[in-house]
């Protein structure tokens, strides 16, 4: 019988917590397709549909994370941005990699490799997506929190990752969390300097990485030299099931209904959970009847925004 191969990502599989964030090593640094001439053909193709997002270094950890490109505004065009990097004092953000066929295909390959171990513990695995980073020397990504859980893997360079756990609410709040899930956005996630005293701190170089769950808050720093940087995003069971409780408890908010904060499998969140599941069931079955578009989180992989 043929050996099954080996995961590309590796870590403590057997104590795998899908809500915990943890330091992982990766074995594809050297990965054709992650080297800077090969993403610069992939940025060619990507910046007429609107899939490259970048700032300057003027950006901090406390900058808007949503406002950042138009604060900090890259001139000239993000090829040739991308193609100079070490030079441009720039961070550039390659977005929905999964779209194109070449790095679909590398999105297949690392991800499937840990699907199993992934599933045994955190079922449902969908909406597959990627997001390669090229960055200069001294340049930040700021503090915010995205929906999927994540790989994030060091390619080339150093950075630092500053990760908080995605229960910290220390850091932010159950009132932000809802926000964030019910309108996307990221108005109450607010940098403090002191909360990196509170973080894990990864100081990551070619061949390390870290996993950080759904709404994790984190920070990024690239260190002396130019960094590239790919993350393998994707949703599972339990956060769809997240993200739909903290929604709901979001638009309660909006009418004046304030919901008791609680956590994944609080008896409330099964209750809220299983109520808004059956109201979207509903929804869905009346916008399939008028033809409307639905958004599907358990499609095999990430939309692009243009899709």
């Amino acid at each position: 019988m043929l050996a099954k191969p080996s995961p590309l990502i590796e870590f403590d599989w057997q104590n795998f917590c899908p809500w915990a964030v943890t330091p992982v090593r990766h074995r594809i640094s050297e990965h054709p397709l992650l080297q800077l001439d090969q993403l610069v053909e992939l940025a060619k193709r990507l910046e007429n549909k609107g899939r490259i997002r970048s700032h300057t270094n003027a950006a901090e950890a406390g900058t808007s994370f949503g406002d950042a490109p138009e604060l900090h505004p890259v001139k000239g065009p993000l090829v040739d941005t991308m193609a100079h990097i070490e030079g441009a004092g720039a961070w550039m953000s390659l977005l929905n990699v999964q779209t194109d066929p070449l790095y679909r295909q590398l999105i297949d390959d690392v991800l499937g490799s840990v699907r199993p171990l992934v599933e045994a513990k955190d079922p449902g695995m969908s909406y597959r997506g990627g997001w390669i980073f090229v960055s200069s020397p001294r340049t930040v990504t700021p503090f915010h929190l995205d929906k999927e859980h994540n790989f994030i893997l060091q390619i080339k360079g150093k950075k630092t990752i500053y990760v908080w756990e995605p229960d910290d609410l220390r850091v932010v709040s159950t009132r932000a969390r809802d926000l964030f899930h019910s309108r996307h956005n990221r108005d109450l996630v607010v940098w403090r300097e002191e909360f990196r005293q509170l973080a894990h701190c990864f100081k990551l170089g070619p061949g390390q990485g870290a996993y950080m769950p759904s709404t994790s808050p984190h920070l990024v720093e690239v260190g002396e030299e130019p960094s590239t940087t790919m993350s393998f995003t994707y949703y599972t069971e339990s956060t769809r099931r997240d993200n739909l409780v903290h929604k709901i408890r979001g638009r309660l908010a909006e009418l004046g209904v304030n919901v008791p904060a609680s956590w994944h499998n609080g008896r409330f969140d099964q209750v809220l959970y299983r109520s808004a599941a059956l109201a979207r069931a509903a929804a869905r079955i009346t916008y399939r009847a008028t033809g409307r578009k639905i958004g599907a989180e358990n499609a095999k992989y990430a939309r692009g925004g243009n899709d």
